[in-house]
């Protein structure tokens, strides 16, 4: 006598005849695999090729995601959040088990532009593909030429860390078909070479539009909303388009030296994701970052006139937190403080305080600006120890009361939770 199925045996029926229909379909929408081949000879790539390989690595910050806070640079295993869960940076250097050792250029130029790996897996667009795809045959060969010149280092990532569905690759396809736009970038004639260096380092190497741009969501970037302002591991990447809300217009001088140094008086110090990004930038030619500056420029509101005036404070009536920005910011932030005395931007300025969102104030008071051995930029202390939740979200209202003349800022609590129950991100 046949006895009846329980409950138990029917989820775990389903549960098969599931995992049977997702493996299938995986297998259908994977990419075909390009067999591997033995490491190039070193030899084999030119000294021109690697140069400017190195130069483009920098500018696409690819040591930024590739290289964990414990390991050798381009090995993998940095952790980037996103809003699906957490995914691990694979290993781009040549080692042939773990790294990219056994591809060939054809396999690299399809991952950078297709976003699917040797073995024909579908890769998460927290690598840039959608703006790789748009780089030039040479430049993507540079890359592999730096790449498969760096030292080997045997290390398998970590498991990504995401929800159903977006742990399953396959709808990766789907993704692509629907929001992936091919096409190698195109000089636009109506600019001067300088512009056009400029757009195409922005548009495509340097994906700024990957932080800077405003995401739907499934995670792509909003259509005609191109650097209009956007998020990045928990940080508010601001706008450098013409809805900047920088309180003085940057100049190109300006951009250039931010770009370069993470630093600019008359706004402000670069923090979070962007903080290694100058870091990258440093190490390129001054040519190449004066060119990102142009074209971003050219992008902005124009400069109006007496815009070098910074806005003036609205008085602010609160003892309790006026004492606790006196005793934690004052000492370096207040009017007479040495460090304004010497060149620091006034808080009426910073691009922080006068964003839309308040989290990239909230995570700088919680986290502060780390120090960066070797690297030039400022510091700022941690108070995550020493202020309550409270008293953070407090203290972003006051400085954003009292050096702006914007809008509060609203669900600063729900902000404070958020940034530090995440961590700094940087």
């Amino acid at each position: 006598m046949r006895r009846p199925m329980t409950e138990i045996a029917r989820i775990r029926l389903r549960r098969v005849i599931v995992a049977a229909l997702l493996t299938v379909a995986e297998a259908a929408c994977a990419g075909q695999e390009i067999p591997p081949e033995q490491p190039p000879v070193l030899a084999s790539f030119s000294a021109s090729a690697i140069a400017n390989g190195a130069t483009l690595a920098a500018l696409g910050d690819c040591a930024v995601c590739h290289t964990a806070p414990d390991g050798s640079p381009y090995a993998g295993g940095q952790g980037i959040q996103t809003p699906f869960g957490t995914v691990y940076a694979t290993n781009i250097t040549p080692d042939p088990t773990t790294g990219i050792g056994q591809w060939t250029l054809d396999a690299f130029r399809r991952a950078m532009r297709d976003g699917i790996d040797r073995e024909g897996r579908h890769l998460y667009p927290v690598l840039p593909y959608p703006h790789f795809i748009h780089a030039t045959d040479d430049d993507i060969a540079a890359m592999y030429a730096f790449l498969m010149t760096r030292e080997p280092v045997t290390r398998q990532a970590p498991k990504n860390h995401l929800t159903f569905p977006f742990n399953w690759r396959p709808l990766l396809a789907a993704w692509n078909a629907w929001f992936l736009r091919p096409g190698i970038w195109q000089p636009d004639a109506a600019h001067d070479a300088e512009w056009n260096r400029g757009a195409y380092l922005v548009d495509a190497i340097g994906h700024c539009g990957a932080c800077h741009t405003p995401h739907n969501a499934a995670g792509a970037e909003q259509r005609g909303q191109t650097l209009a302002g956007g998020e990045a591991e928990g940080w508010f990447a601001p706008a450098l388009a013409t809805n900047s809300q920088a309180p003085v217009p940057w100049s190109v001088d300006a951009l250039t030296g931010y770009l370069r140094t993470g630093f600019d008086a008359g706004h402000g110090a670069a923090a979070g994701p962007m903080a290694l990004v100058t870091h990258q930038l440093a190490a390129v030619p001054d040519t190449d970052v004066r060119a990102m500056a142009v074209y971003i420029g050219s992008l902005m509101p124009p400069k109006p006139a007496g815009a070098e005036a910074a806005p003036r404070p609205r008085p602010v009536a609160d003892p309790q937190t006026t004492a606790i920005f006196d005793g934690a910011c004052g000492a370096c932030h207040g009017g007479d403080a040495p460090m304004t005395r010497n060149g620091a931007p006034s808080l009426a300025l910073s691009t922080a305080i006068n964003a839309p969102a308040s989290r990239n104030v909230v995570d700088v008071i919680l986290h502060g600006l780390p120090w960066r051995e070797g690297h030039a930029g400022p510091y700022m202390p941690p108070f995550s120890d020493s202020l309550t939740d409270a008293q953070v979200a407090s203290l972003a209202a006051y400085v954003r009361a009292r050096y702006t003349v914007r809008q509060p800022w609203q669900d600063i609590d729900a902000t404070v939770r958020e940034a530090r129950r995440q961590g700094g991100g940087s």
